[in-house]
C-alpha cells in the first residue's frame, strides 16, 4: 500500500474487524464530547477522528500484550502497522501518536497538543455519569459488589482532573447523575454493596 491508501472509513472498518463491538460506538461518543468541550481550543479534526477510532486498539484481543498498558500498546500498533499508510504531515503523525498514547486517565504526563488533551478529557467523561456506570456493568464480572467498587475507584481517580472548562461542567453534571444512580443502586441492593 502507498502512503495515501488508508482513509478514515478504512480505519473504522479495521476497528470493527480487530476490535470489539463497543469500540466504534465509544469512538463516536468521544468525538461528540470533543466537539462539546473544545470551545476555543483549536484541534485537527482529522487527527482527532483517527485517534478516537484507534486509541483502544491495544486493548483488543488481536493486539493486547501482557504487561504493556493498552494506550502504549495502541501507539505501538498504530506506529508499526498504520502510520505509514496515512496521508499525514510529520507533525500530524507526531500529534496522532501522542493523542493515542496519552489518552488514558491513569497517565499523569502532561499533553503537548490540544488533541491529546481533548481526547483524554473526553475519555475521562466516558467513565462518569450513567454511561460510566453502564460501561462498567457491561464489562463485568457479573458481580454487583466488584463492579460497584470499580465504579467508585474510577470516579475517585478521575474526579477533579478536568482542566477544560466545558469538560469540568459536563463532569459536574455527570457526577451528580452518577451519585444519584449509585445511591439508588445501593438502596435497591439493601446496602449490601
Amino acid at each position: 500500500m502507498d502512503a495515501t491508501e488508508l482513509t478514515l472509513d478504512d480505519i473504522i472498518q479495521l476497528t470493527l474487524e480487530v476490535g470489539e463491538d463497543w469500540a466504534v460506538a465509544h469512538a463516536e461518543r468521544l468525538l461528540r464530547l470533543v466537539e462539546q468541550i473544545s470551545g476555543d481550543l483549536p484541534y485537527d479534526v482529522e487527527i482527532m477522528e483517527l485517534a478516537a477510532y484507534m486509541h483502544d486498539w491495544g486493548a483488543f484481543p488481536a493486539y493486547i500484550q501482557k504487561d504493556v498498558e493498552h494506550a502504549v500498546r495502541s501507539r505501538q500498533v498504530v506506529e508499526a502497522e498504520i502510520l505509514s499508510q496515512l496521508d499525514l504531515a510529520p507533525k500530524q503523525k507526531e500529534i496522532l501518536l501522542e493523542t493515542i498514547e496519552l489518552h488514558d486517565y491513569r497517565d499523569m504526563r502532561p499533553t503537548a497538543s490540544n488533541e491529546a488533551l481533548l481526547l483524554r478529557e473526553a475519555d475521562m467523561l466516558e467513565f462518569l455519569g450513567m454511561i460510566g456506570i453502564a460501561r462498567e456493568f457491561a464489562r463485568g464480572p457479573k458481580d454487583l459488589e466488584t463492579t460497584y467498587k470499580r465504579i467508585l475507584a474510577r470516579r475517585r481517580d478521575i474526579q477533579g482532573r478536568f482542566t477544560v472548562p466545558a469538560a469540568q461542567e459536563i463532569a459536574r453534571l455527570r457526577l451528580e447523575r452518577m451519585e444519584t444512580g449509585l445511591q439508588w443502586l445501593n438502596e435497591e441492593s439493601f446496602g449490601i454493596l
